[in-house]
């Protein structure tokens, strides 16, 4: 009986013992299939990582060759890259990363350029093929509010309790800009923000997204502001206020920002490029450097874009029956014809092209099929809300007035004009 107790004992023991090798062998090989590591699409344990930055004055063709890539072979990647990739708009500072050969020769095979923190742009080279391609990394958008009440600038108050100024940026060019002076405010003027918060990976913070609603109280008025959609046909999204009435003006003031006018509507000006002859002046001039962006100053359609004598490059706009806008003397056109812009679009950059003497966009406005100064005209609002629109707008800012209204402000100041401009 004993001898028996023993054998069956040992059975077990024996059974024990196989399972736990099993059961290693599956852990091990677990552990191997974990340590294979992916990133930016590629396997990572087959390249040496090179993590470097772009150097002041530094081009493209030398960190090719830094990294063992010779110089035609450099040029043949650059040229098979550039639709994707401008080699010429590299800027010091940014960060790349390197995937080598893992032998004696480090030989480049992957740079990643990262443009932002969103996004990344590969360029693979390691076979024959060159391919290039721009990668968003996925990003989070989370809800979160500000409030506050002026002491001294919007700027400052947002700062102060550790909130993005580009909040700032967006409240008084995005949204206020045609009903709110920001250069005069009050003390006890007061804000309310719904704004995006930007994350990639869940936790890393990437920037602020829109502005979803806003409440501003300057001097004892309020300024409801939400963000909505009501043109779907052309994806044309704008802020209205409570009562559904668009906040935005028809028109920008200018094409360009941080500018300054050189020269004025003048139907009488002498003009040095034309021997100091007297000669209508249909535009008004806004000087920028090379290469300043031009905006479209309202919505439209592109009518023209092309080349043309002391024109220079231009681009045309048609917005209505009413209003049509031109924009000489570009560096760049963005846009082609049959294009639809919207107000703030980007159509074109500064230049010298055409008949001018420096770098200048040449702003020139039709009411009525009539050239008129800009600068004198009483502008429209923008077009209204579509009434059988309006009762699905009130539904869907209901939940967001409510919000608003329920968020805290900071303590009260005396009530102060402040003259930002002095």
């Amino acid at each position: 009986m004993k001898k028996l107790i023993t054998l069956f004992a040992l059975f077990i023991l024996i059974g024990c013992s196989n399972n736990t090798e099993k059961t290693e062998s599956t852990d091990t090989t677990n552990d191997k299939q974990s340590r294979i590591v992916y990133k930016y699409g590629f396997k990572i344990d087959d390249f040496k990582v090179i993590n470097d930055t772009i150097n002041y004055g530094e081009n493209f063709t030398e960190i090719l060759t830094k990294y063992n890539i010779d110089y035609p072979r450099a040029l043949e990647i650059i040229t098979n890259v550039k639709d994707t990739f401008n080699v010429s708009r590299i800027k010091a500072g940014k960060p790349y990363t390197v995937l080598a050969s893992k032998d004696s020769l480090s030989k480049a095979e992957v740079i990643i350029y990262k443009d932002s923190k969103i996004q990344y742009t590969v360029l693979d080279f390691k076979d024959s093929i060159v391919n290039a391609y721009k990668v968003n990394r996925p990003v989070k958008r989370a809800i979160k509010t500000a409030s506050g009440v002026i002491t001294t600038t919007l700027s400052e108050s947002l700062n102060s309790q550790g909130f993005s100024s580009y909040l700032t940026y967006l409240m008084a060019e995005d949204i206020y800009p045609w009903t709110i002076d920001f250069s005069r405010l009050y003390k006890n003027d007061k804000y309310k923000i719904i704004y995006e918060q930007l994350f990639i990976n869940d936790t890393v913070p990437v920037g602020i997204g829109k502005i979803k609603a806003a409440y501003f109280e300057h001097g004892s008025k309020p300024y409801y502001a939400f963000r909505y959609m009501a043109d779907s046909t052309k994806g044309i999204i704008d802020y209205y206020n409570s009562e559904a009435e668009p906040l935005r003006r028809q028109f920008l003031k200018m094409p360009v920002k941080f500018s300054r006018i050189s020269s004025r509507y003048n139907l009488r000006r002498r003009i040095a490029y034309y021997g100091n002859r007297i000669r209508p002046h249909k535009g008004t001039d806004f000087a920028a450097p090379i290469g300043t962006p031009i905006m479209a100053t309202a919505n439209g359609k592109v009518i023209a874009s092309r080349y043309r004598g002391g024109n220079g490059n231009y681009v045309k706009i048609r917005h209505n029956a009413t209003y049509t806008t031109q924009y000489l003397h570009m560096q760049k056109r963005k846009v082609k014809v049959g294009d639809y812009v919207k107000q703030g679009d980007i159509i074109g950059t500064i230049g010298m092209t055409g008949n001018t003497s420096g770098p200048h966009v040449c702003y020139r406005f039709w009411k009525n099929g009539r050239q008129v100064d800009p600068l004198r005209q009483k502008l429209p609002a923008a077009e209204p809300m579509k009434k059988d629109l309006v009762p699905a707008y009130l539904e869907f800012i209901k939940p967001l007035k409510a919000k608003l209204d329920a968020i805290p402000l900071n303590k009260q100041v005396e009530e102060t004009e402040i003259n930002l401009a002095k």
